[in-house]
């Protein structure tokens, strides 16, 4: 079936021009167009794009010192924080392959990634990195680099401790380096910008493959989708343009080089290095923060008199449901981003009382570099439940889950992707590649639908599809009842084995803070308002439900749990 644009916002381009370029040239176009401009403010540091250009330099040119030649892996070991920016642009600049280590990893999975991905150096934090050194040592990393976060960047000053014997200070090389990378060629559409793991929320991480043109794609996908332009490259210059007219103008919200950005996606995530990417382009003013505090978050809101936000469900949880939230925090916010995982309904309500712009829930994942659709960017256009439509030059169907049959708008099946952005495939994993990609589609293992006017629907994962007595139960409209009681914090609902149904419907909930519901009262509260299949068998009250660092929940842990 034809792609779908009844729901297409007015004056937008429907196809994109992609620059044939390596990704860091967004960082380095930036600096030349606005050199002076704040880039980032990290713990009242401010580097401007000038100065983040030239550390980035530096950086590229330590590592080509160190051996470090076009296709080698350098894995990044940090919080968010300006090092990770510099470390990340300068090693695409050194020709090496970037692969993001979580630093919520233990040191085995750690070890693992390491190992697999083949990782020649290593950037990891003074706190941290003593506890995965054995790791780094046993996967045959050559080199590790240590970063502080107190160290001062602009300009970089020694730094505030020596590493342990063997291992380089991140600031030490910045100062010993001049800002000349290595001339290295780039060939964007063969080349591997990134081996990112996925999230092993329901089974052991890929290493997935995404050369320059994938992410380069994405990010043009997603920033000229705030800024309703296309992109022309002249002479290598990326030049925008804009539909003209009164009526495109009233709906381009985001202005480049105006806008600042409260970054709290880690960038060790593919939807948070794509973020990053995608504010680096856009010229924005990042503030970043290390890790997620509500309290910081909402006093960098007001001081800073942020336009753009952006992460998953339980950041936006936890700011509304603060006690140091007042409603006004966030009355410059422009644009509110939501992915990783679904936005239930009742928290959209609430943010639409309190974000004067616009609200946009996406869909993607690591194999599509990170997103694939977005709710358009006017509040008329959003739908509330949905994922919205398919970005720019991206295709979804959904298909039949036993003859693998395209199905019409409102029948359910498992949701598959095509785009510039698709990945290259698993890294040494043939095998878990070809189940994936077929035909140039990604089948994701989402269950999904699409309505008449092209809004896509997550239904649940397939995964995660229960089976009782022959009916199908999809864990999320479950959840989705959940969270309109008002002590629920977190929930996940899942089906435990059982010899005469199937699977039981089984739900665990972490209740708010100063709230203690009763079990029995919270289930007859959901299985008053649902079909009598469907209704929850089982009810565990947890102290915490576990999730990934991109706020997923792991239902593999809670699976354990419930064999257990």
């Amino acid at each position: 079936m034809p792609k779908n644009f009844a729901a297409w916002p007015r004056g937008w381009p429907r196809n994109l021009e992609y620059p044939d370029l390596p990704i860091h040239e967004i960082l380095d176009q930036s600096a030349t167009r606005i050199p002076d401009r704040t880039a980032m403010i990290f713990m009242n540091q401010q580097i401007t794009y000038g100065q983040l250009k030239k550390l980035s330099d530096r950086f590229a040119a330590a590592l080509a010192g160190m051996g470090v030649a076009k296709g080698d892996r350098v894995a990044i070991h940090l919080p968010n924080c300006p090092q990770f920016a510099i470390a990340y642009f300068g090693l695409l600049k050194a020709g090496a392959v970037f692969s993001p280590v979580s630093p919520m990893l233990s040191s085995k999975e750690v070890a693992f990634q390491l190992a697999d991905s083949g990782a020649r150096v290593l950037v990891s934090l003074d706190q941290i990195y003593p506890g995965i050194a054995q790791a780094g040592t046993e996967a045959g990393v050559k080199q590790s680099i240590i970063v502080s976060l107190g160290d001062a960047l602009s300009p970089p000053a020694p730094p505030a401790q020596r590493p342990s014997p063997g291992n380089l200070a991140f600031n030490s090389l910045l100062l010993e380096n001049e800002p000349k990378p290595p001339r290295v060629s780039i060939d964007p559409r063969n080349d591997l910008a990134h081996i990112a793991y996925t999230g092993g929320t329901t089974g052991r991480s890929k290493g997935v493959m995404l050369n320059h043109c994938n992410i380069m794609a994405n990010v043009m996908q997603g920033s000229l989708w705030c800024l309703g332009a296309r992109v022309e490259t002249v002479e290598g210059q990326m030049k925008l343009e804009y539909e003209k007219g009164p009526a495109t103008a009233a709906q381009r919200i985001i202005q480049r080089d105006q806008e600042v950005a409260l970054m709290v996606p880690p960038w060790f995530h593919a939807m948070g290095v794509v973020s990053l990417n995608n504010q680096i382009f856009l010229g924005s003013t990042v503030i970043v923060f290390p890790r997620f505090d509500p309290e910081q978050f909402l006093t960098a809101a007001v001081k800073c008199s942020a336009t753009l936000m952006n992460g998953a469900p339980p950041v936006y949880r936890q700011i509304f449901n603060h006690p140091a939230f007042k409603g006004n925090e966030l009355q410059h916010i422009k644009w509110a981003v939501s992915g990783a995982a679904p936005l239930p309904v009742s928290l959209i309500e609430r943010m639409l009382e309190h974000i004067p712009g616009v609200i946009t829930e996406g869909y993607g994942l690591s194999e599509c570099s990170a997103a694939a659709t977005v709710n358009p960017p006017n509040r008329e256009g959003m739908r509330p439940g949905s994922i919205g439509l398919p970005l720019f030059d991206t295709e979804l169907k959904v298909v039949d889950l036993a003859s693998g049959k395209t199905l019409p708008p409102g029948e359910e099946g498992e949701i598959c992707i095509k785009g510039p952005q698709m990945m290259q495939g698993y890294w040494q994993n043939p095998q878990a590649t070809a189940n994936v990609l077929r035909d140039g589609w990604l089948h994701t293992g989402d269950i999904g639908r699409e309505d008449q006017r092209g809004y896509f629907y997550i239904t649940d994962r397939l995964k995660d599809m229960i089976l009782y007595k022959g009916y199908n139960v999809y864990p999320r409209d479950l959840e989705e009842v959940l969270h309109r009681h008002g002590s629920v914090e977190l929930c996940a609902v899942l089906g435990r084995p059982d010899a005469d149904s199937g699977e039981r419907v089984v739900a665990f909930v972490q209740p708010r803070a100063g709230h203690k519901p009763d079990a029995e009262e919270l289930m007859e509260f959901v299985n008053g308002q649902v079909a009598h299949y469907k209704k929850i068998k089982e009810l565990f009250l947890v102290e915490r439900i576990p999730v990934s660092h991109a706020g997923k929940v792991l239902k593999r842990v809670l699976r354990d749990e419930l064999a257990d």
